[in-house]
């Protein structure tokens, strides 16, 4: 870990994907692939603020995600974002040659303990994830995650919109960010830990938590950073960037100021 100043080394995982699509018409079909990112306005944010990032893709995990403690250290914050836990543990030598291998998640765990940052993002395949399916709360990032994961699809869907409520709008990982929100429109259901700290909440679930574990810090994000559940307003408001630049501010333990 090597922050200085504002300047951070972030190692982004996650928010991609391909898409296999039949097309239909009468008597005949035929398939096509497309590749989709989702956190561009995310990174743009990142890269504004002076921010070293590194983007591992969803197919990428199994060749370039750290496969040592030594590799992980090079970095202030790893953000988790809208993937499965089975693309950290099933990496290409065990699942398809049955060979043994790091457990990357269990690296990740042990880098927060020692002083490293870990920011995990919501979305259909984040903590308990859709039909269950992400599974993070069967993973080592559960011990050092500041809340409870449910054993079920956890996933709130609000297309009516939801609003969040900032429940201690004076905790640095805000920065500058008010209690005033753009609705969303859904999240990852969660208890907060009761050594945790709840920031801010929809309803009676925790939207925003942050949590200290060792000499490092993690943080719980419940919604996602882009569509759907984060819809084109959240992406164009002032604060978008603030946010987010706090939040992995204070998961890496840089000072920061309110203005």
């Amino acid at each position: 870990m090597s922050a200085s100043g504002s300047s951070l080394k972030v190692l982004f995982v996650g928010e991609s994907w391909i898409k296999h699509v039949i097309h239909m018409k009468g008597f005949d079909q035929f398939h096509s692939t497309e590749y989709e990112e989702g956190a561009q306005v995310f990174l743009d944010c990142l890269a504004d603020a002076g921010h070293e990032v590194t983007y591992v893709r969803g197919h990428e995990i199994s060749m370039r995600f750290p496969r040592s403690a030594q590799e992980l250290d090079e970095f202030d914050v790893v953000v988790i974002s809208d993937i499965g836990s089975n693309s950290f543990l099933l990496p290409d030598e065990t699942f398809l040659r049955g060979q043994e291998s790091p457990n990357r998640l269990e690296l990740v765990a042990d880098f927060v303990r020692g002083g490293g940052g870990l920011v995990k993002i919501g979305g259909y395949l984040s903590f308990t994830g859709i039909d269950g399916k992400a599974r993070f709360g069967r993973t080592p990032l559960a011990a050092v995650l500041p809340v409870t994961m449910l054993d079920h699809d956890d996933r709130v869907e609000k297309p009516e919109g939801v609003d969040v409520t900032v429940c201690l709008p004076e905790h640095p990982v805000l920065g500058d960010t008010p209690s005033e929100w753009p609705r969303l429109l859904g999240y990852n259901q969660l208890i907060a830990k009761t050594d945790a700290t709840t920031v801010a909440m929809v309803g009676d679930d925790p939207m925003l938590v942050t949590g200290e574990f060792g000499s490092g810090r993690s943080v719980a994000f419940a919604s996602d950073l882009a569509p759907h559940w984060a819809p084109q307003a959240f992406l164009d408001w002032a604060h978008y960037a603030g946010l987010w630049n706090s939040i992995l501010a204070w998961a890496a333990q840089v000072q920061t100021t309110r203005g």
